[in-house]
Order: C-alpha cells, then sequence, then structure tokens
C-alpha cells in the first residue's frame, strides 16, 4: 500500500519554479559506501524493493535534480547502487544517511482503494454523520493491517483500523475520510 512507511511525509517539488510541484516517495536511506568505485548501500523502505533495479534514476537529499541509476542490485534490506556523478569511496560517503526518493510516476501502480501513506496522512476524518473527528497525523503499520492515527483539536488520539468495514470512504480530492468509529461494550 505504500512506498515510504518511514517518512510519510515525501511530498517535494521539481525545484524549478516553472514546474508544477511532483510528488515523491521516500524509498531508502544511504547508509554506507560499498567498495571504492562510489556504489553506496541503501537501507530500502518500500515494500516494492524488486522495482529498485528498474528505477531510471533517483533523487538523493534534498536535491532538486534527478540521478541516473546505472546499476542497482538487491543484497537482503539493501540495495547496492551505482549512481551517475558518485565516482569515489568518498563521494559516496559524503551521502550517508541521506534519503532516496523517486517520482510518483515510477512507483508501484496501486490496486484500486489503496493509497500512498503523503496521501491520507493530513485527511479530516468525518464520522457518518458528517461530525469532524480530527486530522490523521500518522499511520502505524502494524503487520496485519495499518492504524490511522487521527488527532484532535485537544490534542486526543483516536486509533482507527485501515480496515473497508471502518473506513468505509477515503477522498483525497475532498481532503477527508469518512470512519465508522469501533464501539465497545461495558458488559463484562
Amino acid at each position: 500500500m505504500t512506498e515510504q512507511p518511514h517518512d510519510p511525509n515525501t511530498a517535494g517539488d521539481t525545484g524549478d519554479e516553472n514546474e508544477s510541484p511532483m510528488e515523491r516517495l521516500t524509498i531508502g536511506r544511504v547508509v554506507s559506501p560499498h567498495g571504492i568505485r562510489g556504489e553506496i548501500r541503501m537501507y530500502i523502505y518500500t515494500h516494492f524493493p524488486d522495482r529498485i533495479p528498474e528505477l531510471p534514476h533517483v533523487f538523493i537529499g534534498d536535491e532538486s535534480t534527478p540521478r541516473k541509476v546505472n546499476r542497482a542490485r538487491l543484497k537482503g534490506n539493501l540495495a547496492i547502487m551505482r549512481i551517475e556523478g558518485i565516482n569515489t569511496r568518498e563521494m559516496a560517503e559524503e551521502l550517508r544517511d541521506q534519503i532516496v526518493q523517486i517520482d510518483i510516476e515510477n512507483a508501484a501502480p496501486l490496486e484500486e482503494d489503496e493509497h500512498y501513506y503523503f496521501e491520507i496522512i493530513g485527511l479530516t476524518a468525518v464520522d457518518e454523520s458528517g461530525n469532524v473527528l480530527g486530522e490523521v497525523t500518522d499511520i502505524i503499520e502494524t503487520g496485519a493491517n495499518d492504524v490511522y492515527v487521527i488527532k484532535d483539536d485537544e490534542g486526543k488520539e483516536l486509533l482507527i483500523p485501515a480496515l473497508k468495514d471502518v473506513v468505509p470512504e477515503v477522498n483525497i480530492e475532498a481532503g477527508r475520510m469518512v470512519v465508522r468509529p469501533l464501539s465497545y461494550s461495558d458488559d463484562a
């Protein structure tokens, strides 16, 4: 369902004031150089690692210009990448801890009713009567299903499982999601 579980705030722009902003998705973080010829080791965040060797380019850190991916291979939870313009171990070392992002057009296609995290974070959550419950401020991955963290004006948090029965509608264009909060019985 996502390309960037560890950094939901991945919206970026191209850096060119004449172009419309382009969404970017975080796919990993540079953890170290690999060898002496400038390859990097990237810790993989994306749920779609098999797509990494096919990427045409990536953005490193806050760079506004993409860099061509000359070669990439997977090794466990790491991607070993040769990136255009990075030719020495020292150059690769300078990239340590930088995030690696892709344009949304290079992301894995989503199924119907699936959304990227950056599309969900910031939505207004309302109940089925239209009463505002708060804003989606975070998404927690549990393994079984995601959980939306909804915070109201007073800072109180409501945790809602990302299930169709509980969240019957997500309307990105309208900036809201309809939530059917779970009710629990007080009977013991």
